[in-house]
């Protein structure tokens, strides 16, 4: 049978290095539910498909110096020039890329007028070869026609009548029936009508921290401007090969212009996800130091009672207690302390993390996260505690009786 009153009053005759250890318990197993729990959320994050065909897609930008230059022409010659280039699935120009950081964003409103609610979205500016450059699944109503497609020069404020939007942004328009989106109007620049004809599956916008990162829009434009991306997609596997060979075309075709960053779509998801990376990478270092802190903490506990009650200890053996009695009273003694600590972190957990919610718009954390770290402090703190319980099962009951000489 277990000495409970024995353990009791050997915790309140060292109540101050209990308490600190179980505040440090409290304090390591807060911080960790939440790193992790940060952890998991930047990851699920950079997972997040861009509805890009990443690994076969890559994009260049073409800078213009030349003087009297006729950009519709030559933008018509590129385009026709790299998507017979065998190799070449598709190609088209556009104004911002997915996960890049910089691009287009506008308000859209289901009435027309001032003071209308209204929704964000990134815009992605593309001709009918669009979805297909970019490998989107059309999963309700039509692409752009040929038709459709209109010349936007630099500070037209006029809009096509017609678009397509991310299923994302379907759902959030029309929450009871995503499909009704199709034929339905909403209006851009406050006034300006604009008819949703397609819904694609997914297309995400060009920042990754925006809370409307998977609402995006098509608008079948071609932009009279100096300098433009081309975004090019090739068969599968030769990405890497194309990308030299579209590079060296397009600078030899005219040379009163620059191409410029020939960048994969695969770079800038590295390149976008960057800070996410490395903030991973130090909440696990904290997490870590955290976790060996307390560790060490329960081990220096452990050693300096068992240094104070090594003739208590010695007399426990003599009266015959055997090795694992004693082995478990420490290991009893620490759970208890882990016990008071996982109580407070728990608490402490959830409280962090509904500030965590409320001030980043994170979502809440979930009761297995909770469980976890209850489980884990555990785990740390009986194994922390073996090597010096083990030390104090070794000590012989002749230590009861022995007398120090000067």
């Amino acid at each position: 049978m277990l000495e409970t009153g024995l353990i009791f009053r050997a915790l309140l005759r060292n109540k101050m290095g209990a308490l600190l250890i179980a505040f440090q318990i409290a304090l390591t197993m807060a911080i960790m539910v939440n790193a992790i729990f940060m952890i998991q959320d930047r990851q699920q994050q950079m997972k997040r498909p861009s509805g890009i065909d990443e690994n076969n897609t890559f994009y260049l930008t073409n800078t213009v110096f030349a003087q009297d230059h006729n950009f519709q022409a030559e933008l018509q010659t590129d385009l026709n020039t790299i998507r017979k280039t065998p190799g070449i699935v598709d190609a088209t120009q556009i104004n911002a890329i997915p996960l890049s950081g910089g691009g287009w964003s506008m308000s859209l409103q289901l009435e027309p007028g001032e003071d209308k609610d209204a929704i964000g979205s990134a815009l992605y500016m593309v001709d009918e070869h669009g979805i297909n450059t970019m490998g989107l699944t059309l999963i309700a109503g039509e692409n752009f026609s040929q038709g459709d497609i209109q010349w936007r020069g630099e500070g037209q404020s006029k809009w096509p009548p017609k678009t397509i939007i991310t299923k994302a942004f379907a759902s959030q328009l029309f929450p009871d029936d995503w499909q009704s989106a199709i034929g339905k109007t909403f209006y851009i620049s406050q006034s300006q009508p604009m008819q949703i004809i397609g819904i694609v599956e997914a297309l995400q916008a060009p920042w990754n921290g925006w809370d409307g990162v998977e609402r995006s829009m098509l608008v079948p434009f071609q932009m009279e401007s100096s300098s433009s991306y081309y975004l090019i997609r090739t068969e599968a596997g030769k990405r890497d090969q194309m990308m030299p060979i579209i590079e060296k075309e397009l600078a030899e075709s005219n040379k009163g212009r620059i191409i410029r960053r020939v960048t994969t779509i695969e770079d800038t998801r590295k390149r976008s996800y960057r800070q996410h990376n490395a903030t991973n990478k130090i909440l696990t270092t904290v997490v870590t130091t955290l976790t060996l802190i307390t560790s060490f903490g329960i081990v220096g506990l452990a050693i300096f009672s068992i240094n104070r009650r090594t003739k208590q200890i010695g007399t426990r053996r003599a009266l015959g207690a055997t090795r694992w009695q004693i082995m478990r009273y420490f290991m009893v003694e620490n759970f208890l302390i882990s016990a008071v600590g996982v109580f407070i972190g728990s608490l402490g957990a959830v409280g962090l993390n509904m500030w965590l919610v409320s001030t980043f718009n994170l979502t809440p954390i979930s009761f297995e996260l909770v469980f976890f770290g209850v489980v884990t402090l555990f785990l740390v703190g009986q194994l922390a505690v073996l090597y010096p319980a083990r030390k104090a099962a070794l000590i012989p009951p002749a230590t009861a009786t022995a007398t120090r000489t000067i």
